[in-house]
């Protein structure tokens, strides 16, 4: 998988030395550039914006998004009080499968309740209709699957065959809609607007009959709008279409545009050793911090990473053979103390992290690249391995 982001931006000026290895550092004033840039799309096109927790739920911002988008959206329980909590405006949460024990707190919490089967939405409709008769106001929702691939990554794309996400979209009746207020796909990863199009041309014709029956539509997240190269004016009118046509309320999820290109993970140099090229061992972690890198897979950009010279193979502290971030060109010279750091790890990156083989977290940071104000946010050690396990 081949990431089109990695734009150093004000990072370029930063002094790796500033922080502790390893750390995650945010630069506030990109994030804000990136929720500006939201923020126009939503005021222009009259769609909703939701900002993907899964993606980036760094909340000591969470004030910051609400200063721009409408709300957020969650995966399950967790996330949703994290949402009521730190957050501000709607909360639409999506699980593939909900637990009974979960599902009143997150029906209280939630404004949009959304089901990945029609089964699941039978099954608990007297937990849904207790909330309501306690009060409690929400919408229900249904992920439909457009059974139409754009994925780069076969795993990573909902629409994969077999996939467990969503309700084939063949498959819907009108009955399926009791009681549902709006429909929810997402089907992208880091795309531009043209597999959105795409997507849509794929998928109107079997919705278009259900939209007097529906209030909103969600068309979910991956799209990668705060990109340089997206095309920000087709979008808006794509949507404004839409609405007009259907009558309805339009959502969209972005989660890494909220983040794209705004923050790096900092890491040392511990060791190198000779074993046909040089091979340097660093405090980052591509299992443990980076899963991704091994996962999708990918080679995330490097700070400063010259366009020649020779090649020095990075891994991580762990025992695991595999924990490989990747042959690079590192700035300076390779040698134990030396600083290097891996672009747009804002993302998915901090949400991922674990702490197998005891290998310690990154520490987390706020910098503001227009004031140059630097803050530790959080910091982990022993106790938050130890506790995590029994």
């Amino acid at each position: 998988m081949e990431t089109r982001a990695g734009d150093p931006g004000a990072f370029a000026r930063f002094d790796l030395y500033r922080v502790p290895s390893p750390a995650f550092v945010v630069d506030e004033a990109a994030i804000r550039r990136n929720l500006a840039v939201l923020k126009d799309v939503r005021d222009r096109s009259g769609a909703k914006v939701l900002g993907a927790l899964k993606a980036f739920s760094m909340w000591s911002l969470g004030g910051v998004v609400g200063e721009y988008l409408d709300g957020v959206c969650a995966s399950g329980l967790y996330e949703a009080r994290l949402a009521d909590e730190e957050y501000r405006g709607e909360i639409a949460t999506y699980c593939a499968g909900y637990k009974a024990e979960d599902l009143p707190e997150i029906l209280r919490i939630s404004d949009h309740v959304i089901f990945n089967s029609p089964g699941q939405i039978a099954r608990f409709r007297p937990q849904i209709d207790a909330a309501r008769a306690a009060g409690h106001a929400f919408d229900i929702g249904l992920r439909i699957n457009p059974l139409h691939a754009e994925g780069e990554v076969a795993k990573y794309d909902p629409c994969q065959p077999h996939s467990r996400l969503g309700f084939p979209i063949t498959q819907l009746k009108p009955e399926h809609l009791a009681g549902v207020s709006g429909l929810h796909f997402h089907s992208l990863c880091e795309q531009d607007f043209a597999p959105l199009q795409r997507t849509w041309a794929a998928i109107e014709s079997l919705i278009a009959p259900h939209y007097a029956q529906l209030k909103w539509l969600n068309m979910g997240g991956g799209h990668h709008i705060t990109r340089a190269d997206y095309q920000r004016d087709d979008l808006v009118e794509f949507i404004r279409q839409i609405r007009l046509k259907s009558g309805l309320e339009l959502y969209i999820e972005p989660g890494e545009a909220m983040a794209l290109d705004g923050g790096i993970l900092v890491g040392e140099i511990l060791d190198v050793i000779d074993n046909g090229m040089p091979v340097a061992i660093t405090d980052i972690s591509a299992t443990c911090h980076m899963p991704d890198v091994i996962e999708a897979p990918y080679r995330p950009a490097m700070l400063h990473e010259p366009l020649d010279g020779p090649a020095t193979r990075l891994g991580g502290p762990s025992c695991l053979a595999g924990d490989i971030i990747g042959d690079y060109r590192v700035p300076g010279t390779a040698e134990p103390g030396a600083r290097i750091a891996f672009l747009d790890q804002a993302h998915y990156s901090m949400v991922k992290t674990t702490m197998f083989n005891g290998v310690p977290l990154p520490g987390i940071w706020l910098w503001n690249s227009d004031t140059d104000a630097l803050r530790e946010v959080r910091r982990f050690g022993y106790e938050d391995f130890k506790h995590r396990l029994s």
